[in-house]
Formats: C-alpha cells, sequence, structure tokens
C-alpha cells in the first residue's frame, strides 16, 4: 500500500448538509440560524463587540520607545583576536579584515582564549576582555569616539547624578 492509495472506509465521510433549499427540506427557511437577530443574517464580523468598544481597540499600544542615545557596537570575541596574524589590531585593521561592519563602534568581549601578546585598540572592552588581554602581556587601549556624549545638557544638580 503506498500513500497515494490511502483514502478513507466507505460510509466514514459523508458530505456537508445543504440548508437553507426553501422550507420543504430539513434545515429549511431559517437553517438552523433561529429568528432574526444580527446573527440570523449575514456574517458578524470578528472581534465585533455589539457597539462596545473591542478588546482590540482597549489594549494599549506602542509602549516603549527607541532610546535615540543608545550606542551599539560591532562586538568582537578574543578567540577571533587570537586567529588574527596582527600584534597591533585597531577597528580599522579589523574593518579591512571583514570581521566587523564598515559603520558603527568596536567591543571586545572575553569569549575564547588570548595566548599571544596582542596590542589592541578598540572603542570599548569588557572587564574580562581587558584582563585576559593584559594577562597575556598586551595593551588594551580604549579609542574615543567619533562623537561626544550625545546625551542632552542637563539643568540644575542634575550633573550629580552622571
Amino acid at each position: 500500500m503506498k500513500v497515494h492509495e490511502l483514502h478513507p472506509a466507505e460510509g466514514a465521510r459523508r458530505s456537508r448538509r445543504r440548508v437553507a433549499r426553501g422550507i420543504a427540506g430539513k434545515g429549511g427557511k431559517t437553517a438552523g440560524r433561529g429568528t432574526k437577530g444580527q446573527k440570523a443574517r449575514t456574517q458578524v464580523k470578528p472581534g465585533f463587540e455589539g457597539g462596545q468598544l473591542p478588546l482590540t481597540q482597549r489594549i494599549p499600544k506602542l509602549r516603549g520607545f527607541a532610546n535615540p542615545f543608545r550606542i551599539e557596537y560591532n562586538v568582537v570575541n578574543l578567540g577571533v583576536l587570537e586567529q588574527l596574524e596582527e600584534t597591533d589590531i585597531t577597528p580599522e585593521s579589523l574593518k579591512a579584515a571583514g570581521i566587523v561592519h564598515h559603520k558603527g563602534l568596536v567591543k571586545v568581549l572575553g569569549e575564547g582564549e588570548l595566548t599571544r601578546k596582542v596590542n589592541v585598540s578598540a572603542h570599548a572592552f569588557s572587564a574580562s576582555a581587558r584582563q585576559a588581554i593584559e594577562a597575556a602581556g598586551g595593551t588594551a587601549t580604549v579609542v574615543a569616539k567619533p562623537f561626544g556624549d550625545r546625551r542632552p545638557p542637563v539643568q540644575g544638580n542634575a550633573l550629580a547624578n552622571r
């Protein structure tokens, strides 16, 4: 027996009842919809609640916001730096090697192992990455971001909070 030969047993499937075929037939006239009323006529739209404000309109929307001051980094792990043959690694050399995107900042994270001495310049380092680079005898230099502090100027005594 093959899949295309499978079919239900004889009499197992019945065709659906065709209602609303006149008052003589079974299920004729009102066709099982009862008498009058909105549901006896055309189909009610899904989600319609009888004129009450629907649930989809009652629930709040557009929660949260997009932070305009968020700084996104291209992430590079120590394992990737280990594979590079250079000893002086900069964001430009990582872009030239195709490791990071041509736009954006570079952040070095501590996943993987670093067994040789490398001098790494990046816009940011995780604490574990900095520790691993210095433990291997290299240096971790923070490069200045191409923009200043993006946050708006603060007023009053709010400088103490920064």
